[in-house]
């Protein structure tokens, strides 16, 4: 694959302005008021698709945002690779944050700066553009099928039924992922584990509206007081979480595992003075790597009540609400943990006020096995391009639909991300360096090489 990198130098312009009209469309898939742009985004999606050599491509509609299909059938002999990406993204709030307009993408010291330029539409779009490199070179030697959803950021509701519903037309051999991190541009690294997820939102509710703070204060519960004195019984001391029986399924790591991932390179004083902390803090007894990658976690990822505008307003607010989240870890159930929290959160709420818990959505861990073909196939592209073999490395996140495409259609998957930490993903200002990207589309191609050819040895 010699004129790979001129293939790339050549088309580095068009491929930027293709993934900006991709990056322009706020495909927001937790508000309502998107929805047109879910679709638009999916049309865009299926003209770049087929304009990068796909045979047959399709916009399916399910019960939430539409799902794009494609496919590029070579040899029906030959292994078949199923590339899943999500072209919805979070919400890009706040954005007096942002050093720039989050949907009209810049290029600024080296990196894109958008929402979505990174999660998960510059990582999923590098391999169109490999695909588009290996057709045209004619060097493809595996079938090709692509699944883009409009919902991984709201937990795919819509696309376990799809996977259900289509288990034939998905068939394929591995399932090729781009929506995670390396370690760093100089230590890359493959994504062996994803944790769990279960969410939630809970409602405190007190009085049956705002009262006067000092004519009912002390009086009359807060339910502010109140959900942020349960928040802090959920975990204790040594920053465990409380909830009886939350453990019981924990995997429990070797000391062996243990040792391993200790080698991994990982600057402690770099971390903390990238996200500017003064020091790390987490489970008792746990590395930041074991607390991000094999250790369960509890966090409230939203709180309000009450005025929160500008100026004073002396109430005693009638309600709280908190958006919770919980990492999880191999074994856990998400749906199990989901009802412990429940149970919990409701017996220690106090008489003076009433709680609601909804669970908004979960899913479960996943693990990649580091002696499967797609993995050496994986680990051989990397070497060749980045000149030094990968990391394997387990990541805190979650794609809770990992889980589910094993369950549902027996595929494993494979997760060769090029993002870093420092991209800010769901975060103002999130980005991707200009390297990555196009890093990305230079390995990609090599994943394919290896992974046909290793196939081919194994079976003959």
């Amino acid at each position: 694959m010699k004129e790979l990198k001129t293939y790339i130098d050549k088309n580095k312009d068009r491929f930027l302005e293709e993934l900006f009209s991709l990056i322009r469309i706020p495909s927001i898939s937790s508000k309502e008021e998107h929805k047109p742009d879910m679709l638009r985004c999916a049309q865009r999606w299926k003209e770049l698709i087929i304009e990068a050599g796909a045979d047959r491509c399709e916009i399916y509609e399910t019960k939430g945002n539409p799902v794009v299909y494609a496919e590029k059938i070579i040899n029906p002999s030959f292994p078949t690779v199923l590339v899943y990406g999500h072209y919805d993204v979070m919400p890009s709030e706040p954005n007096e944050l942002w050093h720039s307009k989050p949907f009209e993408p810049e290029i600024r010291d080296g990196k894109i700066w958008a929402r979505g330029a990174d999660d998960d539409k510059g990582q999923s779009f590098m391999h169109a553009k490999a695909f588009e490199y290996l057709v045209k070179t004619n060097q493809l030697n595996c079938n090709v099928k692509f699944m883009l959803e409009g919902e991984e950021e709201i937990g795919s509701p819509s696309l376990y039924g799809f996977c259900e519903e289509n288990k034939e037309l998905l068939q394929a051999d591995i399932i090729l992922v781009s929506d995670t991190s390396m370690i760093s541009f100089d230590v890359p690294s493959i994504t062996t584990g994803l944790r769990g997820l279960s969410y939630l939102d809970v409602e405190v509710k007190g009085p049956n509206r705002d009262l006067h703070s000092g004519i009912f204060g002390g009086a009359v519960a807060n339910p502010i007081n109140i959900l942020c004195q349960m928040i802090a019984q959920m975990t204790d001391e040594k920053n465990r979480i409380t909830i009886p029986h939350f453990y019981d399924d924990v995997l429990v790591i070797s000391p062996e595992e243990r040792t391993l991932m200790a080698k991994a390179p990982f600057d402690i004083e770099n971390y903390k003075k990238a996200i500017d902390i003064r020091d790390v803090h987490g489970e008792e007894g746990y590395s930041t790597i074991e607390r991000t990658g094999i250790r369960p976690t509890f966090d409230v990822c939203g709180i309000w009540g009450g005025h929160t505008g500008e100026g004073s307003k002396t109430v005693l607010p009638s309600t709280a609400h908190a958006k919770i989240s919980m990492r999880l870890v191999p074994h856990q159930n998400s749906d199990k943990i989901a009802k412990l929290f429940q149970n919990y959160f409701e017996s220690i709420a106090p008489k003076s006020v009433r709680v609601t818990v909804t669970y908004s959505h979960g899913g479960e861990a996943y693990v990649t096995p580091i002696d499967m073909i797609a993995y050496q196939a994986a680990e051989k592209a990397y070497e060749t391009t980045f000149g030094k073999k990968p990391v394997p490395t387990r990541s805190g996140g979650s794609i809770p639909i990992i889980a589910g495409f094993e369950k549902i259609l027996g595929i494993k998957s494979i997760l060769m991300g090029f993002g870093l930490e420092s991209d800010a993903i769901h975060s103002p200002n999130e980005n991707f360096p200009l390297e990555n990207f196009f890093k990305g589309i230079e390995t990609i191609p090599y994943f394919y090489h290896y992974y046909g050819e290793l196939m081919k040895k194994t079976n003959g």
